[in-house]
């Protein structure tokens, strides 16, 4: 069983009637819905509102797979959150970052880039090409995806050069954008999904629901978490794998930390 956790602001609901109107338990409950559709996946939710913005270390230490979405407030997100967010990526954690959590804290830092893109809010239709029909978090999804409606995302979208880049969207107004890309951050996978503003149902599209499901059945890693990925020993000379000399000046004692 693949465990995941959907995390949100959870502020645009209680805020804003037309996004209560389509998501009347919140964005996150109906990313859960839709992913705990399959079997073979437990999906709980966590909000910013809760303490630790519901991840605690414990319960990140337990999750497979965190799906992050936010939008309006990133800032209020506690660093000390978001650096455990990214540690734990390092350590086999997947991510699935959606929309507007291209601002986010953890993916800002697990991308070490501005994450700035273009946009526009006016309804717009938006196709998403897809560019690998074979890649398991496109599968069942056919040759595009069609929205009626979204929030233009346009180039250049300034993250690092992706591993993979498996969609391509294009909007009513020319703009294009590339709407799906993979990175490997440590031992975990890093997957960033634009579709998703919070004033269009597109979560309720069951093509971008069997996109998550993928996603989330791609970004987990069911080796054991790489605790010691954020180390860096000093190795003793009597340790190295070849015998060796001490030869000149050390900073540092042996078993001494180094400068971090």
């Amino acid at each position: 069983m693949i465990r995941a956790v959907v995390w949100n602001e959870f502020q645009h609901e209680r805020e804003n009637e037309v996004v209560r109107a389509i998501y009347p338990d919140g964005i996150h409950a109906a990313i859960a819905a839709a992913l705990a559709a399959d079997p073979g996946i437990e999906a709980t939710t966590a909000t910013l509102d809760e303490p630790e913005h519901g991840l605690p270390q414990a319960r990140l230490d337990a999750t497979d797979v965190l799906v992050w979405w936010g939008h309006k407030a990133h800032g209020r997100v506690s660093d000390e959150v978001a650096a455990r967010v990214a540690s734990r990526v390092h350590e086999g954690m997947g991510l699935i970052v959606l929309h507007s959590g291209h601002f986010s804290k953890p993916f800002i830092r697990l991308m070490g880039t501005p994450c700035s893109l273009r946009w526009r809010e006016a309804g717009e239709r938006e196709r998403l090409w897809v560019l690998n029909p074979a890649h398991p978090i496109l599968a069942g999804v056919g040759d595009r995806i069609e929205l009626a409606s979204e929030e233009m995302y346009g180039e250049p979208f300034l993250v690092p050069e992706p591993m993979e880049t498996l969609m391509i969207s294009w909007f009513e107004g020319g703009e294009v954008f590339r709407s799906g890309l993979t990175w490997k951050r440590g031992a975990g996978s890093v997957f960033y999904f634009r579709p998703g503003h919070e004033t269009y149902p597109t979560y309720h599209d069951a093509t971008i629901q069997q996109v998550l499901r993928n996603a989330v059945r791609w970004a987990h890693n069911p080796a054991p978490a790489w605790k010691a990925v954020g180390e860096a020993p000093n190795v003793p000379v009597d340790k190295a794998p070849e015998k060796i000399v001490q030869k000149g000046g050390s900073l540092h004692k042996a078993g001494e930390e180094g400068y971090r």
